[in-house]
């Protein structure tokens, strides 16, 4: 007889969500800022409230049982309605002015959609957006001209007031069904213009791993280096989560150098308004809907 589960602990049907979407505990891993083994215990956990086998994983691949099919809409519709809960009692006296700021890739693939629901359950606040680079948005904290930024940061290296929301695997990335980068030339690189923590990323492994590169094409924009990338100038470095159509990641065998993560931190200023910290647990809370949900 099925177990009747009370109590349930939604980090771990969100867990679920994500192993469902990524198909790998690595990635699940990365997505969520947890080791491999601390996501097998959740899911672990979680198919012991249930008494039922949610997951079938071997050396190749990971897949849902019929009993794991079943519980995917309904841990969807679940966490959806506690989100939407949450959107509509929280912070509904924030009001004023708040100004946000965010880099350009990571706004175009998450933040509309959190945004324009933030807007409409606190029509109250007045929501400025702007995109740049995370240095630029960490001086603009300092300056004073931003409220609360979303920044891209290296592991164990956080800048100081800063909380981690996100973690992410960076790849190498090449126009879809293109060739590997060839290892007897230099690697042809489009970037985006410094100070990026991306460029950085790429030149320090290439650098340390004694691979010659060139930086053959320059774009501010996720669009503009796509597309340069897509006609075959060269290759980039993106999160795996916002690799655009038409490209992908490079396969390791092709010898590219490994990748140190990034994670996405909310950066707020110090005597920001109370509508800051309420469209901070907004964007806390979407990236939550999109790692398990997306």
């Amino acid at each position: 007889m099925t177990r009747r589960p009370t109590d349930l602990d939604t980090a771990l049907l969100r867990c679920f969500l994500l192993l469902a979407e990524t198909r790998s505990f690595t990635r699940t891993g990365e997505r969520l800022g947890r080791t491999q083994p601390a996501v097998t215990l959740q899911l672990r956990r979680l198919e012991d409230a249930f008494g039922r086998r949610l997951l079938l994983r071997d050396r190749r691949r990971v897949a849902l049982t019929a009993e794991g099919e079943a519980l995917l809409p309904i841990a969807r519709e679940i966490l959806g309605l506690l989100d939407a809960a949450s959107e509509r009692l929280s912070d509904t006296d924030a009001a004023g002015e708040v100004r946000f700021g965010s880099p350009e890739d990571f706004a175009t693939a998450f933040l509309p959609a959190i945004l324009a629901r933030f807007v409409e359950s606190h029509p109250a606040v007045r929501l400025s957006t702007a995109c740049e680079l995370t240095r630029r948005l960490v001086e603009g904290i300092e300056a004073g001209a931003y409220d609360l930024v979303v920044i891209k940061q290296a592991p164990g290296r956080l800048h100081p007031g800063a909380r981690a929301v996100w973690r992410e695997a960076l790849v190498w990335v090449g126009a879809e069904g293109a060739r590997p980068p060839a290892r007897e030339a230099p690697l042809r690189l489009v970037l985006s213009p410094p100070p990026c923590v991306y460029r950085e990323r790429a030149e320090q492994a290439l650098a340390a791993a004694g691979r010659g590169f060139e930086t053959v094409y320059t774009s501010p924009s996720l669009a503009g280096a796509a597309a340069a990338v897509r006609a075959g100038l060269g290759v980039t470095v993106l999160p795996r989560t916002l690799v655009p159509p038409g490209l992908a990641p490079i396969s390791p065998r092709a010898g590219l150098p490994p990748l140190e993560e990034t994670v996405i931190c909310l950066l707020q200023r110090e005597g920001a308004p109370g509508a800051a910290e309420a469209l901070a647990r907004a964007v806390e809370q979407g990236l939550a809907r999109a790692a398990g949900m997306s």
